[in-house]
């Protein structure tokens, strides 16, 4: 069976249904169309919206598990379901803490993760994610010589991505990961629901600059290898030195 796609520039790829390249396309096609129809705003993780799909709930449970971090520093936290995924694994594994940023907690959000099960393990900050005293902050609460998960969720725009990136990097150990979310808007900027500017503004252009200025860091593609991900080229590992 022949896939055909045409794209907005008029190209048209074609490939057998059942080669690598015609799942690249399906997988390319069911996440435009997910997005449209915003299907990773169905899941909840414990009770709480947590704006992800199935298969990246899966990778950061990976990666935790086999991470087993002191720390998860979180910048977005919207209604807080990542925070509480992220406090559950943390939570069987016996140890660690969420520490979540936002520029804004809304009230009803701050209540649904303040009264979860699982609150002891999660610290709200409120603020800029990438102000200098956000950063002083955050470095207070990391403990002398823990192991941190850093995992950038927040403003999707290039210029804040590769901040945030700058900024947060030194939170993390040789052999640790930094997980930038949501390079998926450079994909979806052609979409019904998205935006042209996203072909050029997303954090997979930051991921790229990021890595092209730090060789000591490179992309771990073990944990898209689902395929369907919001975050292609997104778990960046800081090479052991």
């Amino acid at each position: 069976m022949i896939i055909s796609v045409k794209s907005k520039n008029g190209e048209v790829r074609e490939a057998d249904l059942y080669s690598r390249e015609g799942s690249r396309l399906v997988t390319e096609l069911w996440i435009k169309s997910s997005f449209h129809h915003k299907v990773m705003y169905e899941p909840t993780w414990l009770g709480i919206p947590i704006i992800q799909y199935p298969n990246d709930i899966v990778m950061m449970q990976e990666l935790i598990w086999k991470l087993r971090p002191d720390v998860i520093v979180e910048t977005g936290v919207a209604h807080g379901g990542s925070a509480v995924l992220y406090a559950s694994i943390l939570e069987l594994i016996g140890k660690g803490k969420v520490i979540g940023v936002d520029i804004e907690i809304r009230k009803y959000n701050r209540l649904a993760i303040n009264s979860h099960p699982l609150s002891r393990r999660i610290e709200l900050v409120e603020g800029n994610s990438t102000a200098p005293e956000m950063i002083d902050e955050i470095r207070s609460r990391i403990p002398a010589r823990g192991e941190v998960l850093v995992v950038l969720d927040s403003n999707h725009s290039y210029e804040h991505v590769i901040s945030e990136m700058e900024l947060y990097k030194e939170f993390i150990s040789p052999g640790g990961y930094m997980v930038v979310m949501d390079g998926i808007q450079e994909m979806l900027s052609d979409t019904p629901s998205g935006n042209k500017e996203w072909e050029h503004n997303n954090p997979l252009a930051a991921i790229r600059e990021f890595l092209y200025r730090h060789t000591d860091w490179e992309e771990d593609s073990y944990y898209v290898r689902t395929q369907i991900t919001c975050n292609p080229s997104g778990f960046l590992r800081r090479k052991e030195e």
